[in-house]
């Protein structure tokens, strides 16, 4: 028997600002254009969220689509949607929000809550052509 992958797909609104706090205003301007804008920026955030592994025989799921879901609800768009990712969360008071860490966070966040016998894959998209996927 083949693995089989299973596919939620979620959207969320975030705002945030790529900023190093390390660093001067003209060197953050320089590397980080204009998602460092003091004043934040939002995405409409598009995220899938994949889940591989085999068929339970019993119930022919690989996980119940209807509990990762509310999963995903819970502990994702709950926490970051309508949200400034730099001021509203605390992940990202110290780590800058790039769409990188953003899907390594949201990995991180679900890999506790999921079946660890279960693969979990992270796809978000910042913009319909920017995307990250993790863990690649």
């Amino acid at each position: 028997m083949n693995k089989t992958a299973i596919i939620r797909c979620e959207h969320f609104n975030a705002a945030h600002r790529l900023h190093n706090s390390d660093w001067s205003d003209d060197k953050n301007k320089e590397v980080f254009g204009k998602c460092n804008n003091p004043n934040y920026h939002g995405h409409n955030y598009d995220l899938e969220i994949k889940i591989i592994g085999f068929c339970n025989p019993e119930t022919g799921y690989v996980m119940d689509t209807k509990v990762l879901s509310d999963l995903i609800k819970e502990k994702i768009l709950d926490r970051f949607g309508h949200k400034n990712l730099n001021l509203d969360t605390i992940e990202f008071k110290r780590l800058n929000p790039t769409a990188e860490h953003i899907a390594m966070v949201i990995y991180n966040i679900l890999r506790t809550e999921i079946n660890p016998d279960l693969e979990l894959k992270i796809k978000l998209y910042e913009t319909a052509r920017n995307y990250v996927e993790y863990p690649y």
